[in-house]
C-alpha cells in the first residue's frame, strides 16, 4: 500500500460533490485500502475520496478501539435524530477544530468493499464520523456547520501549550468552555481569510 497526499483548504476537489460508484474493481479496493494507510498515518478516524483528489464515492473509518478499518462505497445517512454540541476537526484543515451541531445517532447504509449492502444505526463517535465524511462527498466540510467564527479554535503547538500554562487558570476551577480549550490544547482565534463560514 501507500500513502496518499491529503488534500486542504482551500483546494476547489474539497468542495465538488462525488460520483457514485458502479462497480468494485482491484483499481478502487487499492485506493480504498491506500486511504486506509493514509488515515491511520496522519491520526485520523476517517477519510472521503476527494480529499485524496478523487471524486468516488467511497470513505473510510476506524474509531479507536476497533481493529478492521470500515470501507465504505456509495455511503448514506439515511436518517438522523437528536442533536449534540460537538469539537470536531479535519485531516483537509490542519490546525483548526470547531464547535458545531451534529446527530446523536443515523441511521446508515452503504456497500462494504465486497459490495454487500450494509445498515446499521451508530452513535457517538462513529455517527459523527459516517455524518463528517459523507459531507465530505457532498462538498461539505465542517466549517459550514460552524454558527459563527468565534465557534473555531485553533489548535495550539505542544511547546505553545506549555509556555501557556502559567498563564491558564487552575484545573480545579475553570469555566466548562475554558476547561475543555484547556485540556485539547486550543484557544479561540479569528476565522482564517481562506477559511469561509456560511
Amino acid at each position: 500500500m501507500s500513502l496518499l497526499p491529503i488534500l486542504e483548504l482551500p483546494h476547489p476537489m474539497l468542495r465538488k460533490r462525488a460520483r457514485k460508484v458502479r462497480s468494485v474493481g482491484k483499481k478502487l479496493l487499492k485506493l480504498a485500502f491506500d486511504m486506509v494507510d493514509t488515515m491511520d498515518n496522519a491520526g485520523g478516524v476517517g477519510l472521503a475520496a476527494n480529499q485524496v483528489g478523487q471524486l468516488q464515492r467511497l470513505i473510510v473509518i476506524r474509531v479507536p478501539g476497533e481493529e478492521e478499518a470500515r470501507i465504505y462505497i456509495n455511503p448514506e445517512i439515511l436518517k438522523r435524530e437528536g442533536e449534540r454540541e460537538i469539537e470536531e476537526g479535519c485531516l483537509s484543515v490542519p490546525g483548526y477544530r470547531g464547535i458545531i451541531t451534529r446527530s446523536v445517532w443515523v441511521r446508515f447504509g452503504a456497500l462494504d468493499h465486497e459490495f454487500h449492502t450494509v445498515k446499521f444505526k451508530a452513535e457517538e463517535l462513529l455517527a459523527q464520523a459516517l455524518e463528517h465524511e459523507v459531507d465530505h462527498l457532498d462538498g461539505i466540510l465542517y466549517l459550514d456547520h460552524l454558527e459563527s467564527h468565534e465557534k473555531l479554535i485553533k489548535i495550539e503547538t505542544a511547546l505553545s501549550s506549555e509556555e501557556s500554562d502559567d498563564e491558564t487558570p487552575d484545573d480545579d476551577e475553570p469555566s466548562d468552555q475554558v476547561g475543555a480549550a484547556h485540556e485539547s490544547g486550543a484557544r479561540q482565534v479569528d476565522t482564517p481569510a481562506s477559511i469561509k463560514v456560511n
